[in-house]
């Protein structure tokens, strides 16, 4: 299927490569040749990743206090996402926090304030960009949002604390009885039931600590455990990505895998931990020797695609950080590392603003997912295991 992949991807580069701008041209050019040789280190890159992240807000086609859902090389700056704003959201009230840049908790509240702004009447949010039809409550941005939205109520008080628990009542009330969610899927996927809403169930979790409503944490368990009701022994999880559950991206494996670490870590559960290292260790046995993830594979974790999903790897990074945190087991640290670090070698750290720090869709750039784009909740991904990574050189030095 490897090759098959690789035959199918090479016709479609061919044909688009005609029809690219030069700067799409020169880019493409580039990652053909490879990764870039110098690893920027992840201070650097997080640095000026962040700085993307700024511009992309600020660069917004729609000018609401959202953030664009990327760049393209082909047709510019788009207009926000309400689903990823939600989320980097958090991730800018920890960098104001860890570095005093009191103008990133400015940036957050924007970013709030709109999406209380565009909150639907039942309390749900919409899918797609915000000038996205149809305009329809969706599960998963609901519950990505409700992350934002929690960490508005932590950090700001409760301002943010009426629009949170809507949302989080809303996704309550329309969950299934064995757990699941197979209303509101969004429009702008495969129709079924999705094993990586395990990611709406950390949402859950983080409004139960923003209100302690425990309610939330017993739906968001559920979920979890309806998730784990398909996970077979070798840690592979059905019915897990947006288009093909077949061959599922290793975005949606991410958000699959963190959402049942964050269970673990909401509620103690040793089963969940055990799991979570299941579906880790999977992914383990597909990582190549220089941080290499393919961006889709098969039930017996098998490459299908040449390329990299960026979002995917550094998501999957952060998840194996976080088990290592958890089971003090060298072998996540070390892949966390060098899962990182391959996202790393992709970065531009000087060179126009708009590319400057952003993480693409895919690797090489004209890979199938994102391409010739640099995605705002890749940056976000990017970031958040860089921090981490960060921490743990912190705590536990190494040369590797």
């Amino acid at each position: 299927m490897l090759l098959i992949g690789r035959l199918v991807d090479t016709l479609r580069s061919w044909r688009d490569y005609s029809e690219l701008p030069p700067i799409a041209r020169s880019r493409h050019r580039r990652d053909r040749k490879g990764l870039q040789r110098t690893d920027p280190g992840p201070q650097l890159a997080v640095g000026e990743c962040v700085g993307w992240l700024e511009r992309a807000q600020d660069n917004s086609t729609s000018r609401d206090g959202g953030v664009a859902r990327h760049y393209s090389l082909v047709s510019g700056w788009a207009a926000s996402y309400p689903e990823t704003t939600g989320y980097i959201v958090p991730t800018m009230i920890q960098l104001a926090d860890s570095s005093g840049r009191e103008e990133l908790l400015e940036r957050a509240v924007r970013m709030l304030n709109w999406l209380v702004e565009i909150q639907l009447p039942g309390g749900g949010f919409q899918g797609g960009l915000i000038d996205s039809t149809p305009v329809v409550p969706v599960i998963f941005n609901t519950g990505q949002i409700l992350m934002g939205l929690a960490s508005g109520v932590q950090r700001f008080g409760t301002e943010y604390s009426d629009a949170m628990c809507r949302a989080a009542d809303w996704l309550v009330s329309n969950q299934d009885s064995d757990g699941s969610w197979r209303k509101h899927i969004s429009p702008f996927v495969a129709p079924g039931e999705k094993a990586y809403h395990t990611h709406v169930a950390w949402g859950l979790f983080q409004a139960t600590d923003a209100v302690n409503d425990r309610s939330y944490a017993e739906a968001g368990l559920k979920n979890v455990r309806w998730a784990l009701s398909m996970q077979t022994e070798n840690g592979w999880i059905e019915s897990c990505c947006l288009d093909d559950a077949s061959a599922p991206l290793t975005h949606a494996i991410g958000y699959c895998l963190r959402g049942i670490i964050e269970a673990y870590k909401a509620t103690g559960l040793e089963d969940l931990a055990v799991a979570s290292c299941k579906t880790a260790d999977g992914l383990l046995r597909a990582l190549g020797d220089d941080g290499f993830l393919a961006g889709r594979f098969n039930k017996n974790w098998e490459a299908v695609v040449p390329w990299v999903c960026l979002t995917g790897t550094a998501q999957i990074a952060h998840c194996w950080l976080l088990l290592y945190e958890i089971t003090g087991e060298q072998k996540y640290r070390e892949a966390g590392f060098l899962a990182n670090k391959y996202v790393r070698r992709t970065v531009d750290i000087d060179g126009p603003p708009e590319i400057l720090g952003g993480i693409g869709g895919s690797f090489p750039i004209s890979g199938r997912y994102g391409p010739y784009e640099y995605l705002n909740w890749a940056a976000k991904f990017f970031v958040d295991s860089n921090l981490l990574e960060m921490g743990v050189r912190e705590v536990q030095p190494s040369d590797s």
